[in-house]
């Protein structure tokens, strides 16, 4: 993956759910005629109608040269890596990985989707909240409306009213992510040295999305709602049904929540869990000197558990309960 990821994104001439067509189009003009500046300027100006500015036009050359599909052989454009990987397939998983390895924030918004359906300023305010590094105001819809669009144009989100939502293939692209992508090296800036979304789970030496987990995250303040531990490299991601046996939940956000490292290991040991009403159980016959274990969880046993409601489904937690024999 790589490192020098974009925060900008782009769009591209032809409309809101055109970006992949236009980009196709630009693809061909580089591989059949090798343009110079000048003609692939040309190229745009009589290809998209009320398209004249030279500034406009090179924003998006430049753009799409950031992204590694065209680059400049001496004064010609050529396809770049990525230009030629995805030509050779011309399929939407080629280019929503190419997009997601070089655009910060794409994966943990496909993520947010699959949970709730957005309206434009929410997935502004998400995109910042998961990737501080963005840098844009509050408020600012710009950069979130062109993701929304790009996502729109490769088919994986649609638009309803004011809201966005993940189509079937949008779903069926999350479900595989959180695993394929596990053990990138995104580093979004959350914490100083050990950040949200570089760690690896020790309970089952099982890697993550860095984007599913930052995601997740961002869901509860960075914080254990069960030990109120804080900091992003000492919290593992937790699933309620467990990662083995119900694949299909796995990018599931009403499915994590994050926990300790000691608390993880407790929950997947039986030793607490959360009822479906969002309150603490602890297993009765629980014994222990240490002073953790009583404060966080002995003496909490009964107490809701105020961040879980909303956020956990209480039908995860309820299955989840079926199978710890002392519940």
């Amino acid at each position: 993956m790589a490192t020098d990821r974009l925060r900008s994104i782009v769009p591209m001439f032809g409309g809101a759910t055109n970006y992949v067509e236009t980009l196709d189009a630009v693809l061909e003009c580089v591989e059949t005629h090798n343009p110079t500046t000048d003609e692939l300027v040309g190229w745009h100006r009589g290809t998209f109608r009320n398209v004249s500015s030279r500034e406009s036009i090179l924003r998006r050359v430049t753009y799409i040269q950031n992204v590694g599909f065209i680059k400049k052989d001496e004064s010609r454009w050529v396809l770049g890596d990525a230009g030629r990987k995805y030509v050779a397939t011309k399929d939407t998983a080629t280019l929503f990985c190419i997009m997601c390895d070089r655009t910060i924030g794409l994966r943990s918004l496909m993520y947010e989707l699959a949970a709730t359906p957005l309206t434009i300023a929410e997935i502004s305010e998400q995109q910042l909240k998961t990737h501080p590094e963005l840098g844009w105001s509050h408020g600012e819809t710009d950069m979130a409306l062109q993701r929304a669009n790009w996502l729109r144009s490769m088919g994986l989100v649609t638009k309803n009213e004011q809201l966005y939502e993940l189509t079937e293939q949008g779903h069926q692209f999350v479900t595989n992510a959180v695993e394929e992508w596990g053990g990138g090296d995104w580093n979004p800036l959350i914490a100083d040295k050990i950040s949200a979304g570089t760690y690896t789970t020790s309970v089952h030496a099982r890697s993550l999305d860095p984007e599913f987990r930052a995601t997740a995250l961002t869901q509860y303040n960075q914080t254990c709602p069960v030990s109120g531990v804080d900091h992003p490299g000492l919290l593992d991601i937790a699933h309620v049904l467990s990662w083995s046996e119900f694949e299909a939940h796995r990018a599931d956000l009403s499915n994590v929540v994050p926990l300790s490292k000691t608390h993880h290991a407790a929950f997947d040991l039986g030793l607490f869990t959360i009822d479906c009403e969002y309150c603490l159980r602890v297993d009765p016959e629980l014994s222990t000197e240490s002073d953790i274990l009583h404060t966080t969880l002995i003496d909490q046993e009964g107490c809701y558990i105020e961040a879980m409601e909303g956020r956990a489904n209480p039908e995860y937690l309820k299955k989840h309960n079926t199978s710890i024999a002392w519940v």
